[in-house]
């Protein structure tokens, strides 16, 4: 007899439904979320007919947290559903939309994974270290956002009160998340306190900040620049904003130590997969990029039935809505946001650095795309050929990659 289960996830208890393949409830349980509560869980599946050589299958609205990680551990099917898809099934049987943590666990159970398991996809059986590569890639994605945003909100306010800072530091490398310039508004937050200082205590700040050649060429430049007259708020109001400025401040070196301390940490994890060669070898990803993509896609080599699968999954292939005469074709907007996020970059730095790749762009961009969607275009022909090297094996070959558009080998 098969049985199937389904859990409804919250963060102090689950509720647990196990049905068997005709619907009927075999058993129902809230469990606690810690190890006694999955002990419970394990005794119900073993007394349900759990074993080794043919583990109860299990769905739940989440793909991570402790107790998916148990459930993945024992070698069973891990199916994670979006909550809105387990909505849209509880509506088929309850026009009242009523909904209770028991209801949800057998909608799960018996609507989702005894009639429609064919039409979800289990988690991925990644190995150990691609999962740490991913945890570390994550980490690393949303550190470098937080980093922008700091960035950004810094900016916004020096523009308000201080733009002679933003001109000196314009056209550099890093801009506001450089050190120079972390430094240096550490001890000239306001115009006032620039104006004041001298190329000695500029220079101090900028080793401080650990540059070590030009010094005192770039610190005379800075002393220059935050000497131009310019606009000024009142004085209080500026001192006022200078403690803002320095609240920021605060927030976006830590934010930048903290990329840099994943950036380590992603790129050591990331060498180590057996596959950080055939990653690295395509144009665009070098190991932080290439990190963010092997996280998304796995090594899991069964996951994707074929490239298309991964393309739509990263959001690179468009969608096509047909209706009567009406024919509309747009981009995919439901995808992994974070692995397109990365295909982005991947494709950007392509185009600006190899041959082939520039050529794919611009023969899109000829033939009527926006920046965007040739990006996309690109980023979907490169997909594909990622796929097939990590199925087959092998390192990227531009000739092959690109055929219509190199010469042909004599």
């Amino acid at each position: 007899m098969k049985v199937f289960c389904g859990i409804d996830w919250s963060e102090r208890h689950h509720d647990i439904a196990l049905v068997d393949e005709h619907g009927q409830l075999i058993d129902k349980r809230r469990i606690g979320d810690d190890l006694e509560g999955f002990a419970v869980l394990v005794d119900m599946l073993a007394a349900a007919g759990d074993n080794v050589d043919e583990p109860i299958p299990a769905a739940i609205e989440t793909p991570r947290g402790l107790l998916v990680a148990a459930l993945r551990a024992t070698g069973r099917r891990v199916y994670s559903i979006n909550p809105m898809a387990v909505a849209r099934y509880r509506e088929r049987y309850a026009v009242s939309r009523k909904k209770s943590d028991h209801i949800d666990a057998m909608v799960l159970a018996n609507n989702i994974l005894r009639t429609d398991a064919h039409a979800h996809r289990a988690l991925p059986a990644d190995s150990e270290l691609v999962q740490a590569v991913a945890v570390l890639a994550r980490a690393h994605q949303d550190t470098t956002w937080r980093r922008t945003r700091a960035s950004n909100e810094l900016r916004s306010l020096l523009r308000e009160y201080f733009p002679g800072f933003l001109a000196a530091f314009a056209g550099r490398k890093g801009y506001l998340t450089s050190p120079d310039a972390r430094a240096v508004l550490a001890i000239a937050a306001t115009p006032a306190g620039a104006a004041k200082l001298s190329r000695t205590r500029i220079a101090a700040a900028l080793r401080r900040g650990g540059r070590q050649r030009g010094v005192d060429e770039l610190a005379a430049e800075l002393h220059e620049a935050l000497r131009r007259p310019q606009l000024r708020q009142l004085p209080m109001v500026e001192a006022a904003m200078g403690t803002q400025a320095l609240a920021l401040l605060a927030t976006l070196n830590v934010e930048c130590a903290s990329v840099d301390q994943l950036t380590e940490a992603t790129s050591e994890a990331f060498r180590r997969h057996p596959d950080h060669e055939i990653v690295t070898s395509f144009p665009g990803l070098a190991d932080v990029t290439g990190a963010r993509v092997l996280a998304e896609i796995g090594d899991d080599r069964t996951r994707f039935a074929d490239a298309r699968a991964l393309k739509a999954y990263a959001g690179s292939a468009p969608v096509t809505r047909a209706s009567g005469r009406n024919v509309s074709i747009t981009h995919r907007k439901v995808k992994n946001d974070r692995l397109a996020a990365a295909g982005y970059l991947w494709s950007f730095v392509a185009a600006t650095h190899a041959e082939p790749a520039k050529q794919h762009y611009q023969r899109r961009r000829d033939h009527g795309d926006r920046h965007p969607a040739a990006l996309r275009n690109l980023f979907n022909r490169l997909l594909g050929c990622l796929h097939h090297c990590l199925a087959t094996n092998q390192v990227y070959d531009p000739a092959r990659a690109f055929s219509q558009l190199t010469p042909a080998r004599p």
